[in-house]
């Protein structure tokens, strides 16, 4: 997996004014909690959200789509295998992937359907908290529900380890977001303490990183474009917020109107 360049404010930039121009069909087949905001976000981004998990029509959707984004955060058997059919037809078709394995490591058939979609739907990206990280790379995960219970640090050789083993990137969010590949991390210190009060958040970074692999092919670059402006996006929401409810009102305009300036002013990335 061969970078295609370094990871700054310009390389970002070029991928949020390309969303703009292609406004890229991003496939989610996500969770009831997140389905506005993800959508929402997408739209604001500049990229084209569809929200269809019916088995009977992912695979023709998926035909449409530049990228597809499977979230298991609300699980039923119809879903799981909607995800399955609609991941082998990207895989067919050569469409990226970004697996979001909500709450991994909570539950036994929440585990159990991430490591099925690893097998079946293989993904370009996976993207998740570092307890979802730790238990996808059997490291031990334990969860609190949904939420996090170690740091992002603590997951980077888990990372490492469902990277090389599943030659992907693994974008493993926290304090510090990682975004681990073959042979590199990049460390993303952009965002602010608010955002993990706000729920699905982390789905709407899973969301935006399928629109940002939709029109770059270097899953590394792409991950890390999409948490910098997520985490770049909270910053300036968080500025102009009150508390957690208004800060998700202007996540969603600043996704809209955030400038290449905004970008330049306040990326933090550390590339080893």
């Amino acid at each position: 997996m061969k970078q295609s360049g370094p990871i700054d404010a310009d390389s970002v930039w070029r991928d949020i004014a390309a969303i703009r121009s292609e406004a890229p069909l991003v496939h989610n087949i996500t969770n009831y909690v997140v389905m506005n905001t993800t959508a929402n976000a997408l739209l604001a981004a500049g990229a084209s959200p569809v929200m269809a998990h019916a088995v009977e029509e992912v695979r023709d959707m998926v035909g449409f789509a530049r990228a597809l984004v499977l979230n298991i955060g609300t699980l039923s058997e119809k879903w799981v295998e909607a995800m399955v059919a609609a991941g082998r037809e990207a895989s067919r078709r050569k469409i990226p992937i970004v697996l979001d394995p909500v709450g991994a490591g909570a539950t036994p058939y929440r585990t159990d359907t991430a490591a099925r979609l690893l097998r079946e739907a293989p993904p370009a990206i996976i993207r998740g908290n570092a307890s979802e990280i730790r238990a996808l790379a059997s490291l031990g995960g334990g969860t609190k529900g949904v939420d996090s219970v170690h740091s992002s640090a603590e997951a980077v050789a888990a990372a490492q380890a469902l990277a090389a083993g599943h030659h992907c990137v693994v974008s493993v969010s926290g304090e510090t977001d990682m975004i681990v590949g073959a042979g590199a991390v990049v460390r993303v210190f952009n965002g602010h303490p608010m955002m993990p009060r706000v729920t699905g958040l982390g789905c709407t970074a899973s969301a935006l990183t399928g629109a940002f692999a939709a029109v770059n092919p270097d899953p590394l670059q792409a991950a890390a474009h999409a948490m910098v402006l997520m985490g770049i996006a909270g910053e300036i929401a968080a500025d102009r917020s009150a508390g957690p409810g208004s800060l998700q009102m202007h996540l969603i305009d600043v996704l809209a109107t955030i400038q290449a300036a905004d970008i330049r002013q306040r990326i933090r990335v550390e590339e080893a």
